[in-house]
């Protein structure tokens, strides 16, 4: 059955980083692309990042461009977000995916960003 779990958030100062792992099992890992979503408190759930099965291919949203990073290793089947510069506006429960989103989510892991 697929999995997903999420791991790597925290409590982090504005400006500070933190680097997501997202671990998946139960499909073919390295055919899918993955995405990075994220959903605030009231808010809509949001496409983040989203990279190509062979992980060539990236896709951003524009709120993060230049301050995220999303990367994978198919040989550990996990898809990893790098966030830097982390902004108060960032804070939102993240969870992966394939994508397109399938439904099948994992428990997400919480990013609060505040000083």
């Amino acid at each position: 059955q697929v999995q997903l779990v999420e791991s790597g958030g925290g409590l982090v100062q504005p400006g500070g980083s933190l680097n997501l792992s997202c671990a998946a099992s139960g499909f073919t890992f390295r055919t899918y692309a993955m995405s990075w979503y994220r959903q605030a408190t009231e808010k809509e759930r949001e496409l983040v990042a989203t990279i190509s099965n062979g992980g060539r291919g990236t896709n951003y949203a524009e709120s993060v461009k230049g301050r995220f990073t999303i990367s994978r290793d198919n040989t550990k089947n996990t898809v990893y977000l790098q966030m830097n510069s982390l902004k108060p506006e960032d804070t939102a429960v993240y969870y992966c995916n394939v994508f397109p989103a399938s439904a099948v989510w994992g428990q997400g892991t919480q990013v609060t960003v505040s000083s």
